[in-house]
């Protein structure tokens, strides 16, 4: 089989997006159904291959958060790989009564000649969007990013 095409890896990224913005947590079935079945799936905190690994990261999403949800803002490809702009919406569930938290992301797609999805890595600042707003760490990696910032 010959490598998908920019068309290929677009569609199949398109697929892949709707999927990841319809998730929810029992019908993962859906967007694995899209995905090879040695998929690589890489955030700043997880670096694993495989359907099962993949499920069990998206059940503790769910298992610590309150309404998590991916909204797509952009969908693109190139010749070698799809993209996908995304905003992550959620509330942690150890601060109930926090505001509802945001991460902004995109995820770099890769595409197999098959059409399946073999590759999904994420690119994330979890510094600032996410560790510098926890109790207890989040001094700490606010002081250092003051500490990084030039302007």
């Amino acid at each position: 089989m010959s490598a998908p095409s920019p068309d290929e890896i677009l569609a199949a990224t398109r697929r892949w997006a709707d999927a990841f913005s319809s998730l929810e947590a029992d019908a993962l079935d859906r967007l694995l159904a899209l995905a090879d079945p040695a998929l690589r799936f890489r955030d700043p905190f997880n670096d694993v291959t495989g359907h099962e690994p993949l499920r069990r990261i998206f059940a503790h999403m769910y298992e610590t958060c309150i309404d998590p949800r991916f909204e797509v803002t952009d969908v693109a490809a190139s010749a070698q790989a799809g993209y996908i702009r995304w905003v992550f919406r959620f509330r942690p569930k150890a601060m109930r009564r926090g505001p509802e938290w945001r991460i902004d992301g995109m995820s770099e797609i890769k595409v197999g000649a098959d059409g399946l999805i073999v590759a999904h890595i994420d690119h994330w600042d979890s510094g600032a969007q996410l560790l510098a707003k926890l109790p207890v760490v989040g001094w700490p990696v606010r002081a250092v990013l003051r500490r990084l910032r030039v302007a």
